[in-house]
């Protein structure tokens, strides 16, 4: 998954790439020269007392070590501009691939994942790119160049490098070896982490209201913990890599004295060629130190990219036809033909052969109980979910024929959670029309019945806050609601959008919302009877099943289930 993540969002930053892997190895062979320098000034220069060859080689060195310097330091610019504009396009390709979910796959990962998908494994992955772009390139190069170049200054102690370099190798890979589940188990846990104070925060209400601070503040810190626990054990695992390194190293440097000293003794070696094997032996682990730091992230980087590719890869249940039709016959009509959804592996379906139809003009009620599959019946109009059986048309048409764009453009929907953008009452409104001007803004919300309150808050400008919440339940449902009129859509779609008005407001706003609707298809869910006592025809559901159909009077008459959700809300009077 790693490999096919990088692979397809590298791509276009090939040549970037490429300039980042030709400064490298200059500045990687430029490095492993000074030491060659170094040597060539001690036994020619130092041991024989020749200034001017000290002087000269020395320039030579400072020429050298800017060349790398330059190299480094272009390189790293190089790298993290790559590695920043990889992490911005796999966020939006990220983005993109959640916008097409459909409902049932936004369930399946859950909003905490998503969010902890989009941000924190995009950023893991991010991170390797960068070393991988600034150090990776440079350790095989200096790795493989550095032995070559040890052994060209002695190959008596060629056999320490067959030593230290294998004894690093192994150390570091046990210890990443036992990283590599605790890595995956933290992604999780950050999750968890997520979800909790996601939950907490969208219910901090109901927590103050029902006195569970407490009980909040322990599940939180349960989860913290786990978490906790997890990157200690995380932690201590990466503390143990530097002291072995630097055990390692100082070993090395050592046996490398030690038995040069011999060999410079003996004669056979010279004392600036024991200098340079010594700095080539320490590039040569530093370079091994470097692919293993590296090799240590990129466990906890591909499990990051599983998860990525995981929601990048994930087809969306609900696809936008091959061949799709544009246009539809001025006429606005839903009509449901056994209609049937459930959820994959699920034993029951939420809604089984459900049919009826809603026609221009007339007002469709959907009730029942909680639970009973109305607001699934919704969302099947639009294509937010797609039915598994039967099939849904708008004006004659399958809605899975139809272009997503033009279904939706002919719906005005006002969902169960009326939901408000970051910005004005102008923008969200805006949101149903883009064009629309100020006056139909305010039609739109003298209809809506938000129009005295609008104004009070300082008229179309007025700041909206995330979510809404700087407005009551009732205004945000208004505003919602205006939200649609502004359309003027063929279909209008109320999801229990009357649900936190008062009984004069509600009464208020359907019948303004009658001479609006005339021509159009009006189809309401509502939990409130008194909401839809004048419907045109009421759908009576029950465990996802049509258990009654008519008008209030004829399912008074004929459906107990009906009877029974009428008289738990209302007199007998007001019920006749």
């Amino acid at each position: 998954m790693l490999n096919r993540l990088l692979s397809t969002y590298l791509r276009p930053y090939r040549r970037e790439l490429a300039v980042v892997l030709v400064l490298q190895l200059v500045g990687t062979i430029a490095s492993l020269y000074l030491p060659s320098l170094n040597a060539d000034i001690i036994d020619n220069g130092v041991a024989r007392g020749d200034n001017d060859y000290i002087v000269s080689t020395g320039g030579w060195m400072l020429a050298v070590s800017l060349l790398q310097i330059v190299c480094s330091v272009v390189a790293v610019r190089f790298g993290a501009r790559t590695a920043m504009a990889f992490g911005r396009d796999v966020r939006a390709g990220i983005f993109h691939r959640v916008g097409e979910f459909s409902a049932r796959e936004v369930a399946t990962f859950g909003a905490p994942s998503l969010i902890t998908r989009t941000t924190n494994d995009v950023q893991q992955v991010q991170l390797l790119v960068v070393m991988m772009a600034t150090m990776f390139v440079t350790a095989p190069i200096m790795c493989v160049a550095g032995i070559i170049m040890a052994l060209r200054e002695d190959v008596g102690l060629s056999w320490l490098l067959l030593v230290c370099v294998p004894a690093l190798v192994i150390s570091i890979g046990l210890i990443i070896s036992r990283m590599v589940p605790q890595f995956r188990l933290m992604q999780e846990r950050i999750d968890q982490v997520n979800r909790v104070l996601r939950e907490q925060l969208l219910g901090i209400r109901v927590v103050r209201a029902f006195v569970r601070e407490k009980a909040e503040t322990d599940r939180f810190g349960d989860a913290n913990g786990r978490l906790t626990d997890t990157a200690v054990r995380v932690g201590r695992l990466q503390a143990m890599i530097f002291p072995t390194v630097m055990l390692i190293l100082n070993v090395s440097s050592v046996a490398v004295l030690w038995f040069g000293a011999h060999r410079v003794d003996s004669g056979e070696m010279q004392i600036g060629a024991l200098t340079a094997f010594l700095s080539y032996l320490l590039q040569i682990l530093m370079s091994v130190m470097m692919a293993t730091f590296i090799s240590m992230m990129i466990p906890r980087a591909a499990v990051c990219a599983e998860r990525i590719m995981e929601v990048i890869e994930t087809e969306p249940s609900v696809r936008p036809p091959g061949s799709a039709v544009v246009e539809l016959p001025a006429r606005a009509e839903v009509s449901f033909t056994s209609a049937e959804f459930r959820y994959p592996g699920a034993a029951d379906p939420v809604l089984r052969d459900i049919s009826f139809r809603a026609e221009a003009g007339k007002t469709t009620a959907i009730v029942g109980s909680t639970g009973a599959g109305k607001t699934t019946l919704v969302n099947l109009i639009p294509r937010f979910i797609d039915v598994t059986a039967g099939e849904v048309q708008v004006n004659g048409t399958d809605v899975r024929e139809l272009d997503p764009e033009v279904l939706r453009g002919r719906i005005g929907l006002v969902p169960q959670q009326a939901y408000l953008f970051t910005g004005t009452v102008r923008s969200n409104l805006l949101y149903g029309n883009p064009d629309a001007p100020d006056e139909q803004l305010w039609e739109a919300l003298e209809i809506a019945q938000a129009k005295d309150f609008v104004e009070q808050m300082g008229g179309l400008d007025a700041a909206i806050v995330q979510g809404g919440t700087n407005v009551s339940g009732g205004q945000r449902q208004r505003l919602s609601i205006a939200r649609a009129l502004v359309r003027k859509p063929e279909i209008y779609l109320f999801d229990d959008a009357f649900s936190a008005l008062d009984l004069a407001t509600d009464a208020a706003l359907r019948a303004a919302l009658r001479p609006l609707t005339e021509r159009a298809a009006v189809i309401v869910v509502a939990q409130r009877v008194s909401t839809v006592l004048d419907a045109d025809q009421i759908i009576v559901l029950e465990n996802g099943e049509v258990v009654g159909a008519g008008t209030h009077r004829e399912l008074m008459g004929a459906c107990p289930t009906y009877v029974e959700i009428v008289e738990s809300q209302l007199t007998p009077e007001q019920a006749a």
